[in-house]
């Protein structure tokens, strides 16, 4: 029998996979955002709450996964797999410019290391974001994980770095075989538009600790 903390655990390992918190996906699915919060997982008189079939009916169709999938996600075996901690590379956005190699790795001093959620990607690392420059998307002290590994498409988040050496943390509304069309995530900077020339890499970051 399928148990009350299989069934979340497993809301919260999709919401991860995709690069949102449980509020985040509820909130990209057209529901109320504290509809996985962990306050209402439990009644105030002990008794234990599930999520819906039309929740669960609209997750899986705003993140395209199926139901296999998720029932992946559910089994006991799934639900453990996805909810183990892996160790990532961390650094400082503000500070991490430097510390990358041509391929947009880790490397050098000024990385340490914190546990997050598994990321199917060996490449992934992780950013502290320093500042409220990209608030409210992003707060100072919000942890984002960058997987270079896993293609960015139109409408999601990334990080690019330019051959001038600039780190941007930007939305991507369009790529061409010419160019990078990027939205500015502070509603006081400008959009970009850079020659493919001018990328020496470009991540997506695919969870945020939001």
């Amino acid at each position: 029998m399928l148990s009350h903390k299989q069934i979340w655990s497993a809301i919260d390992a999709l919401a991860a996979r995709h690069g949102h918190s449980p509020s985040g996906l509820a909130k990209l699915a057209g529901l109320d955002p504290t509809t996985f919060n962990k306050s209402k997982r439990t009644a105030a008189n002990g008794r234990l709450r599930w999520p819906s079939t039309e929740s669960l009916s609209k997750i899986l169709q705003v993140t395209g996964a199926t139901l296999d999938e998720f029932v992946a996600l559910v089994t006991r075996s799934g639900a453990r797999e996805a909810g183990k901690l892996r160790r990532l590379p961390l650094a400082r956005f503000d500070g991490a410019t430097a510390a990358f190699d041509a391929a947009g790795l880790p490397q050098g001093e000024g990385w340490s290391q914190i546990a997050v959620p598994s990321i199917n990607d060996a490449t992934a690392f992780a950013l502290e974001i320093a500042g409220d420059v990209w608030a409210p998307v992003y707060r100072a002290g919000d942890v984002i994980i960058v997987s270079p590994q896993q293609e960015a498409r139109g409408g999601d988040r990334v990080v690019v770095r330019s051959k001038r050496g600039e780190l941007l943390l930007m939305e991507l509304t369009r790529r061409t075989a010419k160019r990078l069309e990027l939205k500015s995530l502070n509603a006081r900077a400008p959009d970009r538009v850079l020659a493919i020339g001018e990328v020496a890499w470009i991540a997506r970051i695919v969870w945020a600790s939001q």
